[in-house]
């Protein structure tokens, strides 16, 4: 868990970098991430697909993120889940062969094969997408951005709570877990460790139930009434204007490629 934790917070790391989605301003970038996705949604050939797929790897080269973070968070996720969806359609949908399996002879056909790739390449470049997002913006940004697009204040304080209580949490969990160890003097059986993290895990439930209530009562009392301000300012650039209009000329191109 604690790795998991500094595995997390290197993302702001990752934003604090003098990259190319770093120095645009999170309104322009958050919006023109959702187009170019909009746009993956709408796209129905694979030249198309898979070519937002090579536009988020250049970004993320431009951007200074690493390709082994974007591998292991995107890419491999999305491809055994996605691929594992999409592994049927090789051998269901009719029409010309490919190939036939050894062993099994299950026939492998052109469309069977170009909807799988279809798919997988649709979410993996959507992920890709998502993924440069929150890497090149700190959270609160993205947040913000969110809501000044006009995401209700409702849901954007939700996201802005579950966020910072799931790294309280994992933090209070490695914490708890290395108490414990600094007590013990044997090694625990295996009924022993699973009523230490069930007592654990109910340790954390109640401790979240206080925790929520607390910090609700404590930002009633310093002026919450649903909307979260910020003294940070956003000045627009051409860059930025760009970036959003490069966006949507992409759908546009997509849009009227496929009319």
């Amino acid at each position: 868990m604690a790795r998991r934790l500094a595995y997390a917070l290197q993302a702001e790391d990752i934003a604090a970098e003098p990259g190319y989605l770093q120095r645009r301003d999170p309104r322009f970038k958050t919006a023109a991430m959702l187009v170019l996705i909009v746009s993956v949604a709408w796209a129905h050939q694979l030249a198309s697909v898979w070519s937002f797929v090579l536009l988020g790897a250049v970004l993320a080269v431009a951007s200074r993120v690493p390709l082994r973070r974007m591998a292991l968070q995107a890419v491999l996720p999305v491809l055994a889940f996605t691929g594992l969806i999409a592994l049927p359609a090789l051998f269901l949908v009719p029409g010309p062969a490919l190939a036939t399996l050894p062993l099994t002879g299950w026939v492998v056909t052109e469309p069977g094969l170009r909807s799988g790739l279809l798919l997988v390449g649709r979410a993996e470049a959507s992920a890709g997408l998502a993924l440069l997002l929150v890497l090149t913006t700190a959270w609160p940004q993205v947040i913000r951005a969110l809501g000044a697009l006009g995401v209700p204040a409702p849901i954007t304080a939700m996201l802005t709570m579950t966020q910072r209580y799931i790294f309280s949490f994992l933090q209070s969990a490695a914490d708890m877990q290395e108490a414990h160890h600094s007590r013990i003097m044997a090694p625990m059986t295996g009924a022993a460790r699973r009523r230490m993290i069930a007592s654990a895990a109910g340790v954390l439930f109640t401790r979240s139930l206080d925790m929520g209530q607390n910090v609700h009562e404590a930002m009633i009392a310093r002026g919450y009434r649903g909307q979260s301000l910020s003294l940070a300012t956003w000045r627009s650039r051409p860059a930025d204007w760009l970036l959003l209009g490069c966006a949507v000329a992409l759908l546009a191109a997509v849009i009227g490629l496929h009319l």
